[in-house]
């Protein structure tokens, strides 16, 4: 949900250029959940296709600010400026979908104030 969101922001602000999209997990499931599908199609965004993918540390202290949802078991060195943001954010996974409706709207909300915050400090 949140890489869908930012590529979206992204897309709106005109920062294709400017801003790389690193998505994965340190456990990822090997599909996206039925259910995440279906309430990210209510906001037009198709997640029938993606694939989750694993993600390595390596892979995140190269970023510049790094988004964990609450589940993540890494230990990343910030010694070189990485910007760690922990959402603590429920898994969807097993939620009805009221509930999965809220936890997508809060993803949305904090990948919208990310980028309003990167917007400000450039």
């Amino acid at each position: 949900m949140a890489t869908a969101f930012a590529e979206r922001e992204r897309e709106e602000r005109g920062l294709t250029d400017r801003v790389e999209i690193l998505t994965g997990g340190t456990h990822p499931a090997d599909s996206v959940h039925d259910v995440v599908v279906e309430v990210m199609a209510e906001k037009d965004v198709d997640l029938s296709n993606r694939t989750p993918r694993e993600v390595s540390t390596e892979e995140l202290e190269a970023c510049t600010v790094v988004a964990t949802m609450g589940c993540s078991t890494l230990s990343l060195d910030t010694s070189g400026g990485v910007d760690v943001r922990d959402w603590d954010l429920e898994d969807p996974h097993g939620q009805d979908i009221d509930r999965v409706r809220e936890i997508r709207d809060d993803v949305e909300g904090r990948v919208v104030a990310l980028f309003d915050e990167l917007d400000d400090e450039h």
